[in-house]
């Protein structure tokens, strides 16, 4: 079917404000936004500006506004919007770089802010001699959350994030990752820029981040998570976690295994040979 694609175009180099330009194509039942819009910029218009890289909604490079709710284009078949006229925007809540691409680099300060990475109190991660122990039901506590994939969409969906002087939901969720990690210790060196004004105190609970993730991560309810670890350890109720050791080194096996032997031979060497001789 035919179906026009109402474009967002801005370059700051040339631009004086932003514009729409439409584009007709003619698209497949199972054409994903993304797939149109590389036809459109190979075919009709190599001007537009896109962002894109693995095309199977694991990077999140394509993310966007889609009929102003912001998707994924790589994952999103244009027949699923049911509509003939397509509207494409940048993600909001970011400057705008050219077209369909934004700047992520106040996002990604924010992340590095509360530290996404597991803190510890011992030496272990400065010489690492053996891994962390976790158990399966500890992994799994926090495997929700591990699956971001810092596409921003939830940012953008956020009603709260175009104050930039708010952490977003995404980087909460990520904080709320690492101090509920069994091998983690640094719990206190996050405490506060989590706790801070603009830290989840600032969520209104919208639950529009949660409604647009692409990976299920529920951005929502980490926040409130973190409300509730900041409620319980100011009023001393928070139970203290002790860090998970370092797993002790492996002991060999001595046992001898029994293997079962194969069944004896019913062809010996010389009767192949003699067969082909024969």
């Amino acid at each position: 079917m035919e179906v026009v694609f109402k474009i967002h175009r801005f370059d700051p180099s040339k631009d004086v404000s932003p514009y729409y330009k439409q584009y007709k194509i003619t698209i497949d039942k199972g054409t994903t936004v993304l797939e149109a819009l590389l036809y459109i910029k190979e075919r009709l218009d190599n001007s537009l500006a896109i962002r894109y890289s693995c095309r199977m909604g694991i990077c999140g490079s394509c993310g966007m506004r889609i009929n102003g709710i912001p998707m994924l284009a790589c994952k999103t078949q244009v027949s699923m919007l049911k509509s003939n006229i397509i509207l494409i925007e940048p993600l909001s809540n970011n400057p705008i770089i050219k077209d369909l691409v934004t700047n992520f680099s106040n996002l990604f300060a924010k992340h590095k802010m509360i530290k996404p990475y597991i803190i510890r109190k011992d030496s272990e991660l400065d010489n690492p001699t053996r891994e962390y122990l976790q158990k399966p039901n500890e992994f799994f506590n926090i495997l929700q959350f591990a699956l971001c994939i810092k596409c921003g969409l939830c940012w953008s969906a956020c009603p709260i994030s175009s104050d930039n002087r708010y952490l977003g939901p995404f980087v909460l969720a990520q904080a709320y990752r690492y101090i509920s990690d069994s091998r983690d210790d640094g719990y206190n060196e996050r405490f506060d820029i989590i706790d801070s004004p603009h830290g989840c105190w600032r969520c209104h609970f919208a639950g529009s981040c949660s409604q647009v993730c692409p990976r299920g991560v529920d951005p929502a309810l980490a926040i409130q998570l973190l409300k509730k670890s900041i409620t319980t350890t100011k009023l001393g109720l928070k139970k203290i976690k002790t860090a998970a050791p370092v797993a002790p080194p492996l002991t060999e096996v001595t046992r001898k295994l029994d293997v079962p032997q194969p069944p004896p031979r019913t062809v010996f060497k010389n009767q192949r040979d003699s067969t082909n001789e024969r």
